[in-house]
This record gives structure tokens, sequence and C-alpha cells, in this order.
């Protein structure tokens, strides 16, 4: 093998480890949101705020998550879902991992402060119930995907406040509308994993079952949801608006996603757990661009 071949090798295998160790797939529907909130706030777009924003962004999800992988390592060695991840696989040490983390975390932070104070004080909170947390609770209590919920929760409205400086009731409801939506998605996820995440103690489900009570939990934070995202439509949370039109397509972007809720309490399978978390993660999206799209129509009709 030449020096040229085994260089690019390895340069392959460092980027595919890099890649599985901070998520980036998460990673980048994290940012995916910031972006979100940050083009629903802004007066007018600033492309080097938003460079910086998805940097940023992505060195704090991703050192959140190599963080989590290294509390973890044991754990994930013990489910087929994670053993193969680069540490627990022998892959990456910890002490390179921890390294990493902490490059990330304070490259994150430097770009995120560079933006504004408050962007890089919430980027901190979310690092810190991450793995401070949330992580630990994950074996102790199902309250974990409470803990868990409010750093999830943190991206959209990270956005507006990158943009504005401020967190206000605009910023709130953003916040509370990622948050509602973490415990069906989580839920969806905990259920199907359920016999995996057992192995290593993971206890996710709000009732420790596959049970009705379970999928009845899953609906009504949907419920919570839908009501929270329509909200701006009535007109008392301040620059954060939405006409009829967008309501109209939040509710029925709700309603498809509240669907998959109750064929989760019908069904009770993993098949049907499956398909809601997948439905989750195509609602957010689709909630947010139809928030961002609403708010430049607006502006041009």
């Amino acid at each position: 093998m030449s020096n040229n071949t085994h260089t690019t090798l390895k340069a392959t295998m460092f980027l595919a480890d890099f890649k599985a160790v901070t998520k980036m797939g998460l990673s980048i529907s994290v940012v995916f949101s910031s972006l979100a909130g940050y083009l629903l706030a802004a007066d007018s777009v600033h492309f080097q705020t938003l460079i910086l924003l998805a940097i940023g962004g992505y060195f704090m999800v991703g050192a959140s998550n190599v963080f989590n992988q290294i509390i973890e390592r044991d754990l994930d060695a013990l489910m087929e879902r994670t053993k193969n991840r680069p540490i627990p696989a022998a892959r990456m040490s910890v002490t390179y991992a921890f390294i990493l983390a902490i490059v990330l975390t304070i490259g994150g932070l430097s770009i995120l402060y560079s933006i504004n104070e408050r962007t890089a004080m919430f980027g901190a909170i979310s690092i810190c119930l991450y793995t401070s947390a949330y992580t630990p609770l994950k074996t102790k209590t199902p309250l974990s995907v409470f803990v868990g919920a409010i750093p999830g929760a943190i991206p959209f409205m990270l956005g507006w406040v990158a943009a504005t400086g401020k967190f206000g009731i605009e910023a709130g409801i953003l916040f509370m509308l990622q948050f509602f939506w973490q415990f069906p998605h989580f839920w969806a996820i905990g259920w199907f994993l359920h016999e995996d995440y057992q192995k290593a103690g993971f206890n996710m489900l709000p009732t420790g079952k596959q049970d009705k009570g379970t999928a009845l939990q899953t609906i009504i934070y949907t419920v919570w949801t839908i009501l929270i995202s329509i909200v701006p439509v009535f007109g008392f949370t301040g620059r954060l608006q939405l006409s009829v039109v967008a309501m109209i397509l939040t509710l029925a972007a709700g309603s498809w996603f509240l669907y998959f809720g109750f064929r989760l309490f019908k069904n009770q399978t993993n098949k049907a757990a499956r398909q809601l978390m997948l439905s989750s993660v195509i609602y957010i999206t689709l909630i947010q661009i139809i928030y961002v799209s609403d708010k430049f129509i607006r502006l041009w009709i």
C-alpha cells in the first residue's frame, strides 16, 4: 500500500469516526433549527452570522454528543445500536475523544460569543444540562426525558437570540414548541429501542413499558405541541406572527403528526413507534419551514 493510499484511508476513517462521534445527522438537524430561528427574527439577514451560528451550533452539539459517548461508553458496548461507535469499538481513545470534546466546546462557545453573549450563554446551558443532568439520569428515571427536552428545545430559540440578543416571548414560544415536541419524539425512539435500551439499563418510557399509558402520554404531548404551534396567529407573541393560511398548514401538519400518535395507541408495535418518530422529524422541519416562509411572504406582499 502506497503512502498516499494509506494517508487517504486514515483520513477517510477519521472523517467517518468524527461524523459518528459528533452524530453528524443529528447535529445538522439541530443547526437547521437554529438557522430557522435566526431567519425568523432577523430584520436583515447577515450571512456571516448565519455561518457563525451554523459552525458554532455544530461544535456545541457535537461536543455534547462526544461527552455523552465518553460517559456512556461502557453502556454503549452493551447495545446493538451503539456497540460499533468509535469509543466502545476502540477506534477512538477516551483521551482523544475528551480532547476533541474540549476543543469543540471552546471553539463553539467562542464562535457563539462572537455573535452575542446571550447566544453563548444558552449554548453553555445546553451542553451543561445535556452532559451533567440528562446523560446520568437516563439510567435512573424516565424524568430524564423532561431534563433532556430542555437542551433539546434550545436550538430553535437560540437562532432568535442570535439575531436579536434578547430572550422575550418570541424566543419563549419557540422554546416551548420544541420542548413539548421532544416528548413524542423521544418516547417513540424509546419504544422501538426499548429492548436494546434495557440492556444498558436506560429507562426512557414514562410508564416504563410499551403500553397504552405511554402511547396516551405521547398523544397528549403531541396535542400540546400542536396548540403551541398556532399561538403566534393570535397576535400577542410580539414580533413572532403567523398568518391564517400558515396556521391552517401548521394544523394540517400537526394533524398528520397526531395521526401517527393514535396509530401507536391502537397498534402498540415497534413499526408504529418508528413511523411516529419519522413523522415527528418531518413535522418539526415542516413547522420551521412554514414559520420562516410565512414571515418572508408577509414581508413581500
